[in-house]
């Protein structure tokens, strides 16, 4: 049986290198007041996977004091290191290796992973999903071992949304997988990439799945502040709210779609993360 009310973070794109130290602190703060039963970290763990980057996401997440699950996101295999992005993409994450791809088990409700960031594909844009056959065999697998009445979320960094041509699509194999997850007793998909939040449901050949966006706690913010989703479940229905500091109002803060471009809106010649450098203050975000 479900318990009274679970209470579940669900937070993405935190990019350290463009970082923002108020939101990551608020929300630190709101996991040792609220003390939720677990957070979800839906990927973008850095902006260009560095070193210092990944040390500093690290430290930040070993430092939550509560079951954490994370995704890998596009921006967290290696930019500059084809060898290592190849053959050890992990290599710079390992501090955090018992959290990545970890399924949660709690009372009547599972967070089950689901990879959608890969090393490489079959077209020039790599930092948009693509979910392979093996890794929607492992969670499907993980769906179908679950006890029977245990509803499930499925956490993956890109939205399972094709949107677009073959060549252009967000998320190679999205709609596949969308359709299998809708055989499955999956309450939502939990992702991130889009910087902004939502809350909508696809349809699929198989019936409806929800999907839940959760937004940035970065700076590379694209049309709504840095936030995070506090979801509520009773055992009967799924709450969402978007959480931020400008107490901006749960559906004002969510998107109507997902957007087939990801990128923050900037003006041209404003770059968000210098390849050489990262400033502890980014240029204007538009």
């Amino acid at each position: 049986m479900a318990a009274e009310k679970t209470l579940l973070f669900h937070v993405s794109d935190i990019h350290f290198g463009l970082e923002d130290n108020r939101a990551l602190d608020w929300v630190k703060q709101e996991i040792v007041e609220r003390r939720p039963d677990a957070v979800a970290i839906t990927g973008d763990l850095t902006m260009r996977a560095r070193t210092r980057e990944f040390d500093a996401a690290c430290h930040w997440i070993k430092s939550l004091d509560v079951p954490v699950t994370v995704e890998v996101g596009n921006h967290d295999l290696p930019y500059f290191n084809l060898v290592e992005r190849f053959f050890q993409p992990y290599r710079r994450i390992r501090g955090i290796a018992d959290r990545v791809e970890r399924e949660i088990d709690l009372p009547g409700l599972a967070i089950v992973p689901l990879k959608t960031a890969v090393r490489a594909q079959p077209r020039l844009n790599w930092s948009k999903g693509w979910v392979s056959r093996r890794a929607l065999r492992r969670c499907l697998a993980a769906l179908d071992g679950l006890p029977e009445g245990v509803q499930a979320l499925v956490a993956c960094h890109h939205p399972l949304r094709e949107v677009g041509t073959a060549g252009t699509a967000l998320t190679r194999g999205g709609s596949k997988a969308l359709a299998e997850l809708a055989r499955r007793p999956v309450l939502a998909v939990l992702s991130g990439h889009v910087h902004d939040a939502f809350d909508i449901v696809e349809e699929t050949p198989n019936g409806p799945v929800r999907m839940i966006g959760a937004g940035t706690l970065s700076k590379r913010t694209r049309s709504t502040p840095p936030s995070f989703n506090e979801l509520t479940w009773n055992g009967t229905a799924l709450h969402v709210r978007v959480r931020n500091l400008e107490d901006v109002r749960t559906r004002d803060m969510q998107i109507d779609d997902v957007p087939e471009d990801a990128r923050p809106p900037r003006q041209p010649g404003e770059p968000v993360a210098p390849v050489r450098q990262i400033p502890r203050t980014d240029p204007p975000v538009h």
